[in-house]
């Protein structure tokens, strides 16, 4: 009965690291710099702190490949069967701190993947606080640890927190550490069921 009265939510994601597996980046940099890293090593969000290179360098690099990364990462394990469950009866919002250079890319890169999306917002920044609002995002899913918090406390909304090397750290009440699609549903369901009639 109570699944009868649930109403739509508005579920808002981040895309790389989240929907994408968080070491998609890593062959692209192995390649270009002669390195072995592999995800365990990117302890620090920043990569220029992890890849010994100049920044000059490393931006260059990345700004040339980023299409090619962005167009061949794939998907985080058990994400996708998540994302096709919930957008048969909620709204599914991707805000990404991607650039709208690449908003071409990325709408070709969800296409092949077969996932749909009401809104896809690349604000080229990582301050998603105000495009969350915007979309009336009631939960929202991140890698970054920084934007986890800021989220969740700004908005007042729960957030979970897609467990990496690189978002160590004790969080507030509000964000949720979760390992994998699979936890993370089980997590958003009961949450589901909790405000059901909210």
């Amino acid at each position: 009965m109570g699944k009868l009265c649930m109403r739509k939510r508005r579920l808002g994601f981040d895309i790389d690291g989240t929907i994408t597996c968080p070491a998609a980046i890593v062959p692209f940099i192995n390649e270009a710099f002669q390195l072995q890293l592999i995800l365990e090593d990117l302890t620090d969000y920043d990569l220029l702190k992890v890849v010994d290179v100049p920044e000059k360098v490393f931006t260059e690099w990345y700004e040339k490949k980023e299409a090619d990364i962005f167009a061949l990462s794939p998907l985080s394990e058990g994400a996708k069967e998540v994302l096709l469950k919930w957008g048969k009866h909620h709204e599914l919002i991707f805000i990404s701190a991607r650039g709208k250079n690449v908003l071409e890319v990325t709408k070709e890169w969800f296409i092949n993947q077969g996932i749909g999306y009401d809104h896809l917002e690349l604000i080229g920044s990582h301050e998603k606080v105000e495009a969350a609002k915007k979309y009336g995002v009631e939960i929202f899913f991140e890698d970054k640890y920084e934007n986890a918090i800021e989220i969740a406390q700004e908005c007042q909304i729960p957030v979970l927190l897609f467990d990496t090397p690189y978002n160590q750290g004790s969080l507030p009440n509000e964000v949720k550490r979760v390992f994998n699609w699979k936890e993370a549903n089980i997590w958003v369901e009961k949450w589901f069921n909790c405000s059901v009639f909210n």
